[in-house]
């Protein structure tokens, strides 16, 4: 009995030890040890409807789902004990750009996961239930579980789960909707997208900021340990930049405009960015033409600020209507545009598909995206999230009934559409695509 005394003390040392160490890495305590502060009740529950409700009744819902948390869940000896029942505990606060630690032991039999920016889940299986093979439990814990059949992050690369009565340990990392997962030490899941499991079907990335929740879903489970380290977006992008595919190229020296054509008078190199200069404006494309690729860049709009990215843009013309497309580079939040047609928002092609909003940082701020333009196919990913996912092969409706003649082109320059406000453009990268 000693002995066995004595490998809890010590265990219970290291964690505590870990944890500190965690803290001078940047994290913060999100559970102090001792009572719920910082803490309220929800179940599985659209956070859109939540808020879409009446103040009266969504404070009615709340109380009843904290009261709920009272008759299901305790804190004994610094963990917290769920009976496997009850409204799902979750932060008072929501995070954009994150890191979290949380350690958790659950038993056989158990069910759980962790939801991010109320959205379901970080699995948490128990791996030896055969009952669950069919779905995936005997792979491991720690993948997107309700991402769609077959994308990558659904299932964890490896079983990392340890024996029941021990206690594992999630990194789990999360830039937009960027998710990377480490279990135990191993990473299991690599920068996959997590979906939002409440707007599947019309493919609207995870909510800009949202809370984490602790799932309780029939069996017991304790966590402890719970920490978060928060992002700036130049840590943000810094890591969607390290995650980045390879086989990317620059085609921007970060001194002068060389291999660029176009309206290179209107346009400076400014701080290794290049940045339309004030009240002009015209087309700026490279030299190069290209036909299927992936474009990674760096965008700052200022207050007000409008541009374009010119995609297989013939070189003469308008590119939102001789080319393929103009993707819209735009402060969409500006109230001077506040009654735009949804076509013509930020990472929207023109006047054809409608981008996600919400997701561009502060004006001021610099942005990270990535565009995929393979056949009539775009994709555009602007933070981490992806906003745009569209074919304009089978686009038949235009803004104001306009035509588009450009947009089947096959092939033709990339470029940058000015409209006379000073956006800036850095890190420019191309990778061709077969």
């Amino acid at each position: 009995m000693r002995n066995i005394a004595i490998l809890a003390l010590t265990s219970a040392v290291l964690s505590a030890t870990s944890f500190s160490l965690a803290a001078e890495d940047g994290y913060r305590p999100l559970f102090n040890g001792k009572d719920f502060t910082g803490w309220h009740g929800m179940p599985h529950f659209n956070p859109d409807q939540l808020e879409a409700m009446p103040e009266a009744e969504r404070e009615a819902k709340l109380d009843e789902w904290n009261q709920s948390v009272s008759e299901h869940w305790r804190v004994v000896d610094g963990a917290i004990i769920n009976d496997g029942h009850g409204a799902y505990l979750t932060t008072d606060d929501s995070f954009r750009d994150f890191e979290l630690l949380i350690d958790y032991k659950t038993v056989p039999g158990a069910d759980s996961g962790i939801y991010l920016k109320n959205s379901p889940q970080v699995q948490i299986w128990d791996s030896t239930d055969e009952n669950k093979f069919k779905l995936g439990a005997n792979l491991g814990s720690g993948g997107l579980w309700n991402n769609s059949a077959g994308t990558p992050g659904k299932d964890p690369s490896k079983l990392m789960d340890k024996p029941f009565g021990e206690w594992n340990t999630f990194k789990i990392r999360q830039i937009g909707a960027r998710t990377s997962i480490w279990l135990n030490g191993e990473q299991v899941v690599k920068n996959a997208l997590m979906e939002n499991y409440w707007d599947k079907d019309r493919l609207i990335p995870l909510r800009p900021t949202g809370q984490i929740q602790l799932q309780t879903h029939g069996g017991e489970i304790q966590w402890r340990n719970i920490a978060i380290k928060e992002f700036t977006p130049e840590e943000a992008t810094a890591i969607l930049v390290e995650e980045r595919e390879e086989g990317f190229e620059p085609i921007f020296n970060g001194k002068d405009l060389t291999g660029w054509a176009g309206a290179t008078d209107n346009y400076e190199v400014f701080e290794g960015a290049i940045r339309c200069q004030p009240k002009t404006g015209g087309n700026l494309f490279t030299e190069k033409e290209y036909k299927n690729f992936k474009v990674a860049l760096q965008i700052k709009i200022p207050e007000g600020g409008n541009n374009g990215l010119a995609i297989r843009y013939p070189g003469s013309g308008n590119p939102a209507y001789d080319g393929m497309t103009e993707l819209q580079v735009l402060d969409s939040e500006h109230p001077k545009y506040a009654k735009l047609d949804p076509r013509q928002y930020h990472g929207s092609a023109y006047g054809m598909a409608a981008a996600a909003r919400g997701y561009l940082r502060e004006p001021g701020e610099w942005n990270y995206q990535e565009v995929t333009v393979d056949g009539s196919r775009i994709i555009v990913e602007l933070n981490g999230n992806k906003i745009l996912d569209t074919d304009l092969s089978e686009i038949t409706e235009y803004m104001a009934d306009s035509a588009h003649p450009g947009k089947d082109l096959e092939s033709g320059h990339l470029g940058f559409a000015g409209h006379g406000d000073a956006v800036e453009f850095r890190d420019i990268l191309i990778k061709e695509l077969p």
